[in-house]
């Protein structure tokens, strides 16, 4: 899959923005608050329908606007596609595909891209949340009906949650909530789809994982990835770690998810809070047999983040009919030492398209230093376009 132009309206800091992609390296380069990460930001919003740096949309909207657009023009092969969303500062987004009104949970159909950012190393090691987000976008690229599931998981856990809250407020326990049944009935159903999902995700990013870690690091330090389940009758998200013992668990998820509940629920009227579901779930992450966050290096920490990232694309590349996710290094090879940023640019150098991001130009090793855009001041500027021809993008 290739982005061959990307046009914005009040999205971020530009008023308009115009920017041509080609294939192969793109070079986006600028100061730091110039807008390169916002142009990243706007083509992995159409493969996640999130964003990898806040957790709502309404910051993404211009300061005194009510909306953004981002319109992109992708090639799928000698397929165009023009996909297009509206992200309102309130109420739902609106999605349309070659001129169409869509659901937005379509949008990843279409675009795929994997994103390597300074904010990865968080995955490793911030809070289980940073884990579930990276989970949760992979699996809305893989299969993008899990973005329907994710969502209604969401609504389910916050109107079951402010019944919750609402009791403990009237002073109701234990059966004396008759109401609660009927949330929990779809908190199973739905949050054993995506346990499930979690789960698969985690087991065959296991490989791919080792080999990229490897082709990072130039060392073998055994990765793994496993789920700590809340529904086991721990709190991951808490520190309190339960891992699923073997296989046979994934049959018993909906069976495991009630008897967690039902435990639970004392619990859960006092602190007026669902305490067990996907929601406080953690993948834990390994090397040489102990947890990344809080015994690797450095080093370690980010050759693990970037290999995570890696092992991304290559699923997407090896199950996409469409071809390659393209690749979105957002200033990653500051991050990175020169041996790092070496390997990294030669491992991702062969994919159909990869957009770079950078302050300083001469970070960007030589494989991937082709097409050149510079931003500077809200003006886009490609160098291979006749004249130096310029976009304005207002600030």
């Amino acid at each position: 899959m290739i982005v061959e132009h990307l046009s914005l309206v009040d999205f971020r800091n530009y008023a308009t923005a115009e920017l041509s992609l080609h294939r192969g390296p793109n070079v986006l380069v600028g100061r730091n608050g110039q807008g390169k990460t916002n142009l990243a930001e706007a083509v992995v919003f159409l493969a996640t329908l999130g964003s990898h740096r806040v957790s709502s949309d309404a910051p993404m909207v211009r300061d005194g606007q009510e909306f953004a657009i981002i319109r992109a023009r992708l090639s799928h092969g000698e397929r165009k596609v023009l996909v297009e969303v509206q992200l309102n500062r309130q109420g739902s987004n609106k999605a349309r595909i070659n001129g169409s009104p869509s659901k937005t949970n379509e949008l990843p159909r279409y675009a795929h891209v994997v994103l390597f950012a300074p904010e990865d190393l968080q995955i490793v090691r911030g809070d289980p949340s940073s884990r579930r987000r990276f989970s949760d976008q992979l699996l809305i690229q893989r299969t993008p009906r899990m973005a329907a599931v994710l969502g209604d998981y969401d609504r389910v856990l916050k109107q079951r949650t402010a019944l919750l809250k609402s009791a403990r407020a009237r002073g109701i326990r234990g059966d004396a909530l008759s109401t609660l049944d009927v949330w929990d009935d779809k908190l199973v159903t739905l949050g054993s789809e995506i346990i499930a999902a979690r789960q698969r995700l985690a087991a065959d990013l296991q490989q791919p994982v080792a080999d990229a870690y490897e082709a990072i690091a130039g060392a073998d330090h055994r990765p793994q990835l496993e789920w700590a389940l809340s529904v086991r009758g721990g709190d991951p998200e808490e520190g309190e770690e339960q891992v699923a013992e073997n296989s046979s668990d994934q049959v018993n998820i909906a069976e495991m998810f009630r008897a967690s509940l039902l435990a639970k629920r004392t619990q859960e009227l006092d602190r007026g809070l669902t305490l067990t579901g996907p929601h406080r779930d953690d993948l834990l992450l390994r090397v040489r047999g102990l947890p990344v966050k809080g015994y690797a290096s450095h080093g370690e920490s980010w050759s693990v983040a970037l290999a995570l990232r890696l092992a991304s694309a290559e699923l997407l590349r090896a199950e996409s009919p469409a071809g390659d996710p393209v690749l979105i290094l957002d200033d990653v090879f500051a991050e990175l030492d020169a041996d790092r940023r070496r390997r990294l640019a030669s491992l991702t150098a062969g994919y159909e398209q990869v957009v770079v991001t950078a302050a300083v130009e001469e970070d960007i090793p030589e494989a991937l230093h082709r097409h050149v855009v510079r931003i500077s001041a809200g003006t886009i500027s490609d160098e291979r376009a006749p004249g130096g021809e310029e976009v304005d993008a207002d600030d």
